[in-house]
Formats: structure tokens, C-alpha cells, sequence
């Protein structure tokens, strides 16, 4: 069952990513309802949406970000068909997917994320090594960390200017590229990941199970993961200490 699914969530990839680099198209950019995740879905969400339940929707349930529950099943399937649409419709080259995929007692079994811009691919199945590859060849190999990085990933930066002053003190660089299922899967090669705001499934949930063996911590309001537990440390205790300031 992985071994299928796995292939028929690649081949999903593969066609949003063939479409995407057919050239941008400005009916992505068109807007819809409000989705299920909160935000206003874009014609590009809508149509990865449309290309995921095709290949997905035999394995299970599917909870969509744009059309929230779709079809039945035992087991579910969760997925974020754009992440990082803001980047999309702006021609930003740094946006994807995700996908998780639950076992019947909603335990993670396969989690993939995809990065449209490149091709980048990551997955991981249970209880195996994190693979990475590239969707122009399809050649995974064990994904591995990157010594000594010099920047991190701080998602939504731009609305915690007292957050952002602490890290500079520190010294710990950042950049806020705008895909949180993307910036988690690329977490072994940064120094860290840091996410504040609401946590939403569709956001982290095949992120985060990509960095099972890395320093983790999840709050109500944040997600930090990083590959030294002081660096961790240092940076949970600054939002904490932000946190207590605005209460």
C-alpha cells in the first residue's frame, strides 16, 4: 500500500509540476472562496486540488485546505495542493505541496513534500530514512544535513518585528521564503525552523514528519526545529519571553 501510494502521489507531482512549468498563466492568479484552511483559495490551488483527488482519492479520505473533506475512507489523506500560493501568483519561485498520509489509527505513514519551482522532492515512510530527490529524474537518495549552516527559516517573520530584533542579537540569521511545509522539509540544512502563528494540519503536518530526528517542539502558537538543542533553546526561550510581553 506505501509503495503505491508513494508512486501515485509522485505522478500527481509530476503533472502539477509539468503544468507550472508550462509557463505562468495569469488564470492562476484568479480568486475563489474563502478554503477550508482560512485562507482565499487561487486558480492554481484549485487546480492542483483537482489533480490530487484524482490520483489520491482511491487510498482514502482526503482533507483538502481548499475543499476541506472530500470522499471517505479509513484512512485519511492530508494535503496543502499549493503551499505557499502567495509565492505562486507572484511568480516567486519557491512553492509546492504536501502531502500526509494517515494509517487507520491516524498515525503518519508516508509524508511527502514537493517544491515546484525546482523539483525538489522529499518523502518518508515510516520507520525508513528521509529520502530526498529531484522530480526531473526521480533519483532519491537519503536525505542528510548540511554542518555548520549559517542561516535559518523563519516563517512569518514580518508580523513579529520584537521576535526578529531577539534573533539579531543572538546572531542567528534568517531568511522568510513564504512555504512552511517547504521551509520544514528543507530543515537539515539550515540551521533552524521557526513558524508563529495558528498551526493549521495542512501546514505542518508532512513538514514536521520529515524532521523526526531533529530537535522538534511544537506549541499551541509555534513550531521550532533545529538541529542543535542549545540553538533550539535559545530561540524558544526568546518567543516565550516575546510572548509573556504582549499578554
Amino acid at each position: 500500500m506505501a509503495e503505491a501510494f508513494l508512486d501515485a502521489a509522485i505522478k500527481a507531482n509530476l503533472e502539477i509540476y509539468s503544468k507550472v512549468n508550462e509557463g505562468f498563466n495569469k488564470n492562476w492568479c484568479e480568486e475563489f472562496e474563502v478554503g477550508a484552511g482560512g485562507d482565499v483559495s487561487c486558480g492554481l490551488d484549485l487546480i492542483a486540488e483537482k489533480i490530487f483527488i484524482k490520483y489520491l482519492s482511491p487510498f482514502g479520505q482526503i482533507e483538502s485546505e481548499e475543499a476541506g473533506i472530500i470522499g471517505e475512507g479509513k484512512r485519511k489523506i492530508v494535503i496543502d495542493p499549493i503551499d505557499g500560493s502567495s509565492n505562486a501568483v507572484t511568480n516567486f519561485p519557491y512553492f509546492g505541496s504536501s502531502i500526509a498520509y494517515l494509517d487507520e489509527e491516524g498515525i503518519m505513514d508516508i509524508s511527502i513534500v514537493c517544491n515546484y519551482a525546482n523539483g525538489d522532492i522529499f518523502y518518508k515512510i515510516k520507520n525508513q530514512s528521509l529520502k530526498f530527490g529531484n522530480l526531473k529524474n526521480l533519483n532519491f537518495i537519503n536525505e542528510t544535513r548540511v554542518t555548520n549552516p549559517k542561516v535559518g527559516l523563519f516563517e512569518r517573520s514580518y508580523a513579529h518585528p520584537k521576535i526578529v530584533k531577539e534573533l539579531n542579537k543572538k546572531g542567528l540569521k534568517y531568511r522568510a521564503p513564504g512555504a512552511v511545509a517547504l521551509s520544514l522539509a528543507y530543515a537539515h540544512r539550515v540551521k533552524y525552523v521557526l513558524y508563529v502563528g495558528a498551526l493549521r494540519i495542512y501546514d505542518v503536518a508532512a513538514g514536521l514528519a520529515l524532521c523526526e530526528d531533529l530537535n522538534v517542539t511544537i506549541s499551541d502558537n509555534y513550531v521550532i526545529v533545529t538541529q542543535e538543542k542549545e540553538v533550539l533553546d535559545t530561540i524558544e526561550k526568546i518567543v516565550k519571553e516575546v510572548e509573556n510581553e504582549l499578554r
